[in-house]
């Protein structure tokens, strides 16, 4: 965010940390909340008036903002510091996050480029192999780029001969990123420097001569991280070259809101250009004919493939100018399908792997296969097909969980992936086709006994009938007596899947005896794009409907009661939990908004919220502002209601979700509230909406579960 809400954050909250201005949570009545002004300003929508009373928050730049944001540390720091748990999480969190966790390789030229955290660094540093056993060097480490972590690395590409690499860093996380180019055989980087991309992937061409990525204008001074994006456009950087020598390759002024990528199918013949209007599971595809992949045609022609606007169209691999694209056009469950580049009729179209009755979430070609990861019942298998469609067999996966991952050649000898569960750390495989081995790649040892817990499967009912399903993990032979302290998480949107996955902060939670709960609610893609379009627009209420179902079932079962039940969610799933703790407060005693899109009537006013209409809709609609309306979390704040403690948080680099929808939330929410229960907003400086260095992640969580902990009745550990 901003300079001056930074320093006066800081300087606020650590002015206020002394023993004297320290509350208690046994005198939570003596809270002091900071009386934010209200303004006048009042928006119609369709011939109903909406008061907005602190607009003036979303001013991020403002002496006002930033002093109100200092004044609300300086009473939530004090608190969180006070509290029984948060000294035993913050240091039982770093011995769980201390061990060696690798990432998924990328290869090029046979060589096997990957990041590897050692345990506590702030970020993980970048490593290369020349094969899978041999020793590995380091190619680059953030962590001398930004000590402190406050610039990230967030994301890189080798070049395809390996001889250099394009890398993004961001400033605090945020999603604009600057490339630079490294020459792998020194060291060093190259005067190259490309800004303002965003939401777009690095593709060099086979030559490794450049690069093609997407940009958008700069944005207005001082708007950096919250001005509405309009006019992405995809370029072509010669390294070597100024940036203002980029060559334009494709743009749509008739469509400024779209998002528009480029990607260099393997064999470097092709440029495919995918176009796509918000959550991108409708999306249109072009290709251009770059004909000689040592000597690029940059000029080719853009010839359109797909501009139906009914389906999605992705491209996963190709034979020649056969390209293979997983599609639901016709099947809610996705398929493989095949369109030739030079004759592209629907007529002509073939279907290579049909749809299955279970869901395809992942798919690639991968040595000489289709490599497709289905869901069954939320949990992972992973099939193999042949190029023409027959099966070919099945990967073996370590037990039941989640494939997070898929990586390799088209032509190459692996099929790379990786796994995880709740109880089952992310740990990277490479399977043979042939030998039908997987082998482990640096197999990570985790910091505590996990067999010590269990993960149980499970479903709810909804109330429309639905059936909902969960995980539960918590101790063996859990009691159900309804005292357990429980969290629930959810996402539930943008037909992103919820999986039951590893968090290092989970252990901690169970050994004090809590139960973690993962629901895969409609919105995402669990059961295919059917799941989530019944969860999206006006039939949103039935992801809360989803969530608040798999609470009652586990309060009617004795696992958990509502003094006992937490809730916790970030992005959309900040949405989630603000809808639903206002929708029954009764039902639960904390709620953990992170980062969440909480004013649903402006939220497409800033940054990339206009990509998210297909998903939300509009106040602008008259339709649909009449259901943005009901559940939009910061306009449904009942005053004189008990709500659950309320622990907010966002970032200051948040340019995805900007800050003001959690301002304003939190200065709606606190004179509001009913009870003695707290409500409360912890800024993470140096952060953005899904980055924070390893050590300020550690310090959050702590933050997070400490509090949930205290208002579900946890115990602090024994000595």
């Amino acid at each position: 965010m901003r300079q001056r809400l930074l320093w006066a954050s800081l300087a606020l909250a650590l002015g206020a940390c002394s023993p004297t201005n320290t509350p208690t949570t046994k005198d939570m009545s003596k809270l002091a909340y900071p009386i934010a002004a209200k303004s006048d300003a009042v928006d119609e929508y369709h011939g109903t008036r909406v008061p907005d009373p602190y607009r003036w928050m979303e001013n991020l730049d403002s002496r006002q903002t930033a002093d109100w944001v200092a004044a609300q540390n300086a009473v939530t720091e004090p608190y969180l510091a006070a509290l029984p748990l948060r000294g035993a999480l913050k240091a039982r969190l770093t011995e769980l996050w201390n061990y060696p966790r690798v990432g998924l390789p990328h290869i090029e030229a046979g060589q096997l480029f990957y990041t590897k955290n050692a345990g506590l660094q702030r970020q993980a540093p970048l490593y290369v192999r020349a094969a899978r056993e041999s020793e590995p060097h380091l190619v680059l480490d953030p962590n001398a780029i930004s000590e402190t972590g406050a610039v990230s690395l967030a994301q890189w590409r080798p070049s395809p001969n390996a001889k250099l690499l394009a890398y993004g860093l961001s400033e605090g996380g945020a999603d604009w990123q600057t490339i630079k180019v490294r020459d792998l055989a020194t060291g060093r980087d190259l005067p190259d420097e490309v800004r303002w991309m965003r939401f777009s992937e690095i593709a060099w061409t086979a030559d490794s001569q450049g690069f093609f990525y997407s940009r958008y204008p700069e944005p207005p001074a001082n708007k950096t991280l919250e001005a509405a994006l309009s006019g992405q456009a995809l370029y072509y950087h010669i390294v070597g070259t100024p940036q203002s020598a980029d060559v334009l390759i494709y743009e749509r002024k008739d469509l400024p809101a779209w998002i528009i990528n480029g990607v260099v199918t393997e064999d470097g013949r092709y440029l495919l250009i995918v176009m796509y209007e918000g959550a991108g599971n409708r999306n249109r595809l072009y290709a251009a004919d770059l004909q000689h992949p040592m000597r690029p045609t940059l000029d080719a022609p853009v010839q359109p493939i797909v501009e139906s606007d009914d389906g999605e169209y992705w491209p996963i691999g190709n034979r020649g100018s056969l390209l293979f694209l997983r599609s639901d056009k016709g099947a809610p469950n996705r398929q493989v399908i095949a369109i030739d580049v030079k004759s592209s009729p629907p007529a002509r179209w073939k279907t290579v792997v049909p749809e299955r009755k279970e869901a395809l979430e992942r798919v690639a070609v991968i040595a000489g296969h289709i490599v497709a990861q289905y869901l069954v019942d939320v949990q992972s298998r992973l099939l193999l097909f042949g190029l023409d469609g027959l099966p070919r067999g099945e990967v073996p996966l370590p037990g039941a969980g989640s494939v997070d991952g898929l990586s390799g050649r088209e032509h190459g000898d692996d099929i790379w992936f990786g796994f995880t569960g709740p109880l089952s750390p992310l740990t990277v495989y490479a399977f043979n086709p042939v030998s039908k081995q997987s082998v482990p790649f640096d197999a990570p040892t985790v910091p505590v006994d996990l067999s010590r817990f269990e993960t149980q499967g499970m479903f709810a009912t909804s109330k429309d009938g639905t059936r909902v399903p969960f995980f539960l993990t918590a101790k063996n032979g859990l009691a159900r007596d309804g005292g357990n302290p429980t969290l629930m998480y959810g996402y539930g949107g943008f037909s992103i899947s919820t999986v039951p996955s590893y968090r290092p902060d989970v252990p901690a939670w169970l050994e004090l005896g809590g139960v973690w709960v993962t629901v895969s609610m409609r919105g995402g893609a669990e059961y295919g794009e059917a799941w989530h379009d019944a969860g999206k627009l006006d039939k949103k209420q039935n992801v809360f409907d989803d969530f608040i179902a798999v609470a009652e079932h586990l309060v009617r079962e004795k696992y958990t009661s509502p003094p006992r039940l937490g809730i916790i969610g970030g992005s959309n799933g900040g949405l989630l939990v603000g809808a639903v703790m206002e929708q029954r407060p009764d039902l639960f005693a904390v709620a953990l908004p992170q980062v969440g899109v909480m004013d649903m009537l402006r939220y497409d006013r800033f940054t990339g919220g206009r990509l998210w209409v297909t998903e939300y809709g509009s106040s602008s609609d008259p339709q649909q502002f009449a259901f943005l309306i009901k559940y939009s979390p910061l306009h449904n704040i009942k005053p004189g209601t008990c709500y659950p403690a309320t622990l907010v948080t966002t970032a200051d680099h948040d340019d995805r979700v900007v800050p003001s929808h959690s301002f304003k939330f939190v200065a709606t929410l606190q004179p509001a509230q009913g009870c003695e229960k707290p409500v409360l907003i912890r800024v993470e400086v140096q952060g953005s909406h899904g980055y924070r260095p390893t050590d300020k992640l550690i310090a959050e969580r702590a933050a997070i579960l400490a509090f949930a902990g205290t208002h579900l009745g946890m115990a602090p550990p024994s000595s």
